[in-house]
């Protein structure tokens, strides 16, 4: 394949966003991770790749780069997370890609992702962060809230991904598909996820799909969503099934147990982390193929507006863009096809979900609890017994 230009990779995790670019030519040619199981992730994947720990460290980037991505930490930001704001120790990270980037004197791309959730955290204080930053150093911004769904993974995630230029128009990229999202179909005619440690305040339910997957406890503790079967019968996906979800190969994490000290629990939390292999395939694809943009589906966004789920920016001003989180539908596979490693959900998690399922305030659809309990007196558990 004809290389389309050299990247580098901040905060790297296991290389979703470099995969998925490598996919339409790009090189990487420097990494940057912290986290030690990640890093043999990285250089098991990416051998030979130029391999730095501490981005606070990392002095400069290669000279002849045209892509820096940055899937910066989200702890500070999501709604799992503490909700620090984008000035918390983690979050307020991506402040070193800024620097680097200023030191470079510009990438032709810049490629940030993250969690929705930052769009709405301090009233929209985050987003001003960023968007001011990054014209403070001449770029143009866009970016757009896309969903797993589109690109026919079957995991409900959305995230943001973000683009931005000084040379090119990253509307092109982001904008000018939109497919919208299909109808989800019959619950009882498809594997459903939901969050099992949930059930008081929600629930995650995902027809035909799980919910996001999720990094996991700070200790290695897996979190794996659970899924309803048509049959009734209630599983967990495995490890190498939420790899898949993610758009990875088998066992691309398993090196991480190499190093001293990493779990293979700890393999959970670098694969809810991660970025979407097939988003990321996207991006790489639209930056090869672009569609001149047109603005007769944008408003512009006023002062103390709520960021949209797309939108783009130069020079303090901002304009919403009218378009969906499925900006393709591209051929949908059914999560059936993603448990081969599931195993039942123990009694004593479905004892803890149908305790909470029944003292909150939760409307759940049409027999779902009813399989719970059955699944519970299959496995041999009491609900009243069990703690």
């Amino acid at each position: 394949m004809t290389s389309t230009g050299n990247m580098v990779g901040l905060f790297a995790g296991i290389g979703g966003v470099e995969l998925g670019l490598r996919s339409h030519g790009w090189e990487t040619e420097l990494l940057c991770e912290i986290d030690p199981g990640a890093q043999q992730v990285l250089r098991t994947r990416f051998p030979g790749v130029e391999l730095h720990g501490d981005v606070t460290q990392l002095r400069s980037l290669p000279q002849r780069i045209e892509l820096v991505a940055a899937g910066f930490p989200c702890q500070d930001l999501s709604q799992a997370g503490r909700t620090e704001g984008i000035t918390g120790a983690r979050s307020g990270l991506v402040d070193e890609v800024f620097r680097l980037v200023k030191r470079k004197k510009g990438p032709r791309w810049l490629l940030i992702e993250n969690v929705p959730f930052m769009l709405q955290l301090g009233r929209g204080a985050a987003m001003r962060h960023i968007t001011h930053a990054l014209e403070d150093l001449g770029y143009t911004w866009a970016y757009r809230v896309v969903d797993a769904r589109a690109f026919g993974l079957p995991q409900r995630r959305q995230r943001v991904l973000m683009l931005a230029s000084r040379s090119d128009d990253p509307r092109e990229v982001l904008f000018g598909q939109d497919a919208g999202a299909p109808d989800e179909g019959d619950p009882s005619q498809y594997p459903c996820g939901f969050y099992w440690t949930e059930g008081v305040r929600g629930l995650g339910w995902a027809v035909n799909a799980v919910p996001t997957l999720k990094g996991g406890s700070t200790v290695g503790i897996a979190s794996p969503p659970a899924v309803r079967l048509p049959s009734g019968e209630i599983v967990t996906p495995g490890l190498i099934d939420a790899e898949r979800l993610q758009g990875f190969d088998p066992d691309w994490t398993a090196s991480a147990t190499e190093v001293s000290g990493v779990r293979n629990g700890h393999r959970w939390r670098l694969v809810g982390n991660a970025v979407s292999v097939r988003m990321a395939e996207w991006v790489g694809g639209r930056l090869v193929d672009r569609i001149p943009y047109s603005p007769d589906h944008e408003t512009p966004l006023e002062p103390g507006d709520a960021w949209p789920s797309a939108a783009w920016g130069r020079n303090r001003q901002a304009f919403r863009v009218h378009e969906s989180h499925w900006p393709v539908q591209e051929e949908y596979e059914d999560l059936g096809g993603f448990l081969e490693h599931s195993q039942l959900l123990s009694a004593r998690a479905t004892a803890g979900f149908l305790r909470r399922a029944r003292t909150g305030s939760l409307r759940f659809v049409p027999g779902f609890l009813d399989d719970v309990e059955n699944h519970l007196d299959r496995m041999g558990g009491h609900p009243e017994a069990v703690a």
